[in-house]
C-alpha cells in the first residue's frame, strides 16, 4: 500500500470533531479523502463529502461503491462516527441502548464487512478504529458508550489476527477527553432522583475534564502516523490521561484501581 502515490481514505462522521480534523488532516498529507455525515451540504475544502446512514446495509454498500468508482480503491477506513449516551444503566430503555450499539458498533461493522473484501483481495489495507479510553476505563452514566467501545475495542483485536494475512493492518486510537461537541450534543436518559448527587459530582469531573482537553488535532496526528506507519500497533492511546488510566487499570490492583477512580470523579464525596 505504500508504494501507492495516491491513497483513498475513507472516514465516518467527518462533519465536525475528531472525523473532521482527521479528514483535513490526511488531505493534507496528499491523500483523496472521502468524508461521510448523515446530510453533507457540499464538500469541505479538500475533503469530498458523502451521504451516510450507518445504519441502514444500503446506505453502507452506496458509499463504499462511490468511492471505489471514483477512485478504484479504499486503501485506508476510519471508522470515527458515533455518539454518547448518558444515564444510569437503570435509566436507559433497551431501544436506546440498541441505538447506541446500532450506531457506534454494528455501523462500524457494516463498514468493515464492505471494504475488507476488496482489501483482502488486493493484499493491503488499513482499518483503523477510533474506540475510546471509556472502552478501556468504564465510567458511571456512560454505561451503554462504555460498552459500545469496550466492544469495538475487541473486535479490532480479532480482525487484528484475521487480517495480518492478507496484509491488512488494524489499530485502535483510544482518545482520553478531547475538545469536541461529543459531550454538548449527548444524548441523556430520563434520570431518576435517587442518582442525582452522583450524576452531579460525575458531571462536573466531567466538565473539567472537558475544559482542559486538547483539541481534536491530536488524534488526527495519531491516525496519520498510523496510516503511513510501516508496522502500525494495536492500540495507541491519545492524551495524557488515557495513557495514565491504561497503565493504572493494567498494572494496579483491582480494588486499588476502583477505589482510585471513585476518589477521581468524587463519586464518593459528601
Amino acid at each position: 500500500m505504500e508504494e501507492r502515490k495516491t491513497m483513498t481514505a475513507l472516514v465516518t462522521g467527518a462533519s465536525s470533531g475528531i472525523g473532521k480534523a482527521i479528514a483535513e488532516r490526511l488531505a493534507e498529507d496528499g491523500m483523496v479523502v472521502f468524508g461521510t455525515c448523515r446530510a453533507p451540504t457540499g464538500d469541505a475544502g479538500a475533503v469530498r463529502m458523502l451521504a451516510l446512514d450507518l445504519c441502514s446495509d444500503l446506505s453502507v454498500r452506496s458509499c463504499v461503491e462511490k468511492v471505489t468508482k471514483a477512485t478504484g480503491h479504499i486503501d485506508i477506513l476510519v471508522n470515527n462516527a458515533g455518539f454518547l449516551l448518558v444515564g444510569a444503566v437503570e435509566e436507559v430503555s433497551l431501544d436506546s441502548a440498541r441505538a447506541e450499539f446500532e450506531t457506534n458498533f454494528f455501523g462500524s461493522v457494516r463498514m468493515l464487512q464492505a471494504v475488507i473484501p476488496a482489501m483482502r483481495e488486493r493484499g493491503s489495507g488499513r482499518i483503523i478504529n477510533l474506540t475510546s479510553l471509556a472502552g478501556i476505563v468504564p465510567l458511571p452514566f456512560w454505561g451503554f458508550y462504555n460498552a459500545s467501545k469496550a466492544a469495538l475495542e475487541s473486535l479490532t483485536e480479532t480482525l487484528r489476527f484475521e487480517l495480518m494475512p492478507f496484509g491488512i493492518h488494524v489499530s485502535a486510537v483510544e482518545p482520553g477527553a478531547i475538545k469536541t461537541k461529543l459531550y454538548s450534543a449527548e444524548v441523556e436518559a430520563a434520570p431518576l432522583p435517587a442518582y442525582s448527587p452522583w450524576r452531579r459530582r460525575f458531571a462536573r469531573r466531567m466538565k473539567e475534564f472537558e475544559i482542559a482537553a486538547p483539541g481534536p488535532g491530536v488524534v488526527a496526528d495519531v491516525v496519520a502516523a498510523l496510516a503511513r506507519a510501516k508496522r502500525p500497533p494495536l492500540r495507541t492511546t491519545v492524551t495524557k490521561e488515557a495513557a495514565l488510566f491504561t497503565s493504572l487499570k493494567r498494572w494496579t490492583p483491582a480494588s486499588m484501581f476502583e477505589s482510585q477512580l471513585r476518589k477521581g470523579f468524587r463519586l464518593d464525596a459528601d
